[in-house]
């Protein structure tokens, strides 16, 4: 499984998020308005090993996946001390389709994962040992997860009643180790602090933005939600990881057992905040991955623990049962989407298809090369982060490449050629309708259309592409907040009014005087 992921990391295309990472991975900043900066450097190391390739940039998602699993199995066999158990724990996620394939993929919670994970086994190190010091190494493991991706708070409930509904409460509670772990935590997380603090805190508002929409109720969101985890976990696996979860809490909080109660809650408390979120808004497909890893752990621990605890034996048996039928299923799923990705040449849902969506862009690079040499344009404009990322990707410096109305995404980034482009035509390249935003009438380009460019999967025309010559501006890698050119896109809802991020005069990454702020502007929030 594990060749069978290299294989699919090194074949398949970048996804446009995955090239958006990769372009933070080539800036020195200490975090980003969209996420923190583990992800970055996630990228950066495996590019360093394999230099700018597709598993270059999605190498380190195949370590998580094994540390991943590596961790699970050794929490069940503290526990458990059962083979079998520890087999479940190591083969269930592989028969998840998020784990078993689509870590292969990286993302902040391809980050997010392994040191999630790292910080549950800790405590449980801790459970078992009563040594105070594993404390410490869970505040390490909880700083990088939050280095990672925000939602890694959501495990802090987790922590509490871990802490607190044990009958060692009062011990820990009077311990230094505790408070010395949130301290760690703390003080592994301060470059997102220190960044926040230079730019106004934008990304925490930039996310709490999401966090507080309110939006009607919609069946929608619910059955997209509840059909997106069916796929990735799995349509066998999801239900017994969910009675399996929900039989540790029930052992874990009447017996007041520590481990039990961490990996349920673990669990139990975001799956319930997102299911509340998806009544009204659309959860993302991988905001609720970074907690099934602790239920792997708990259905495989309950496993064990259900014979010993005087069940029914037909309860036992079923309870076996449907997870064999659930891990051999799962992973021939897994593998059967493997083989329809890399081998198979066929389109079989068109345009929706999760990844020809965002393959073929070689098509419109080519042409875009082409328009380059015949326009005698030295530079390319995007209206869209993610057609940056690609375009970037693909020139890979050759070329300089500016989003030139979202700047709001890339405080404290380098110069990207200005030397190249300050009083040279350019090439505009947007996806229709992009190309026909109003935001132009706030520049003194001249846009001369050239072409129009379509981007195919597997005959399937995915998006149709506007090439434009750009003349008579430069753009503004640091406008004013309140500019068009400076506000982030709205893509997932309600949009507020809040404080403006500070952006430098002199470019990006320099700081205004208090008294030059912008009071408000409208930002909104993406899909990471």
């Amino acid at each position: 499984m594990t060749v069978m992921r290299l294989i699919y990391a090194g074949v398949l295309e970048l996804r446009t998020d995955e090239a958006y990472y990769w372009t933070w991975s080539k800036e020195n900043a200490l975090s980003f308005l969209d996420h923190p900066p583990m992800i970055a450097w996630f990228v950066r190391f495996g590019t360093a090993i394999f230099g700018d390739t597709n598993l270059g940039v999605r190498f380190t998602g195949i370590l998580a996946m094994l540390v991943t699993q590596l961790l699970i199995a050794d929490i069940v066999r503290r526990v458990t001390h059962d083979f079998r158990a520890i087999i479940f724990a190591l083969l269930m996620p592989e028969a998840a389709l998020y784990y078993g394939l689509l870590m292969a993929k990286v993302s902040p919670d391809t980050a997010l994962i392994p040191f999630a994970v790292a910080m549950l086994w800790s405590l449980v190190r801790l459970a078992q040992s009563n040594d105070g010091r594993w404390w410490l190494a869970a505040g390490l493991f909880a700083g990088l997860a939050v280095l990672s991706k925000f939602t890694a708070v959501m495990l802090v409930p987790a922590v509490l009643a871990f802490v607190l509904v044990p009958a060692w409460r009062s011990r820990w509670l009077l311990s230094p180790y505790p408070w010395l772990a949130a301290l760690i935590a703390l003080i592994v997380f301060s470059p997102v602090l220190i960044w926040n603090y230079q730019y106004d805190f934008a990304s925490f508002r930039f996310q709490f933005v999401r966090a507080v929409a309110t939006h009607p109720f919609s069946f929608r969101t619910v059955g997209e939600f509840i059909g997106l985890q069916l796929g990735l976990v799995g349509f066998v696996l999801l239900p017994v990881v969910l009675s399996g979860v929900t039989l540790t809490a029930w052992r874990g909080y009447r017996n007041r057992e520590p481990v039990a109660i961490l990996l349920s809650t673990a669990v139990i408390v975001p799956f319930l905040y997102f299911f509340w979120k998806s009544l009204t808004l659309r959860v993302g497909d991988t905001w609720p991955m970074f907690l099934w890893p602790a239920g792997f752990a708990a259905t495989a621990i309950n496993l064990a623990m259900l014979p010993k605890e005087g069940f029914p034996q037909w309860m036992v048996k079923s309870t076996v049962s449907w997870a064999k039928i659930a891990v051999v299923s799962g992973i021939a799923f897994v593998v059967g989407v493997f083989f329809y990705y890399v081998a198979a040449p066929w389109n079989l849902i068109g345009r929706t298809d999760p990844v020809g969506g965002e393959a073929g862009y070689e098509q419109v690079v080519a042409r875009a090369d082409e328009q380059l040499k015949k326009t005698g344009a030295t530079w390319i404009a995007a209206s869209d982060y993610r057609t940056h990322a690609m375009l970037r990707w693909y020139f890979n410096g050759r070329v300089p490449v500016v989003q030139i109305n979202e700047r709001g995404r890339f405080q404290g980034f380098g110069d990207p050629g200005m030397d190249r482009i300050k009083g040279n035509p350019g090439l505009y390249v947007a996806r229709e309708p992009d190309n026909l935003l109003p935001l132009w009438s706030a520049t003194m380009a001249t846009r001369t259309p050239l072409e129009r460019v379509e981007r195919r999967w597997r005959g399937t025309v995915m998006d149709i592409y506007t090439l434009e010559k750009i003349s008579g501006w430069t753009p503004e890698l640091s406008p004013p907040p309140g500019s068009p050119l400076f506000k982030v896109r709205e893509l997932a809802g309600e949009v507020r009014s809040l404080p403006s991020p500070l952006v430098g005069e002199g470019g990006i990454g320099g700081l205004r005087p208090p008294s030059l702020r912008t009071p408000m502007h409208r930002i909104g929030y993406g899909a990471g």
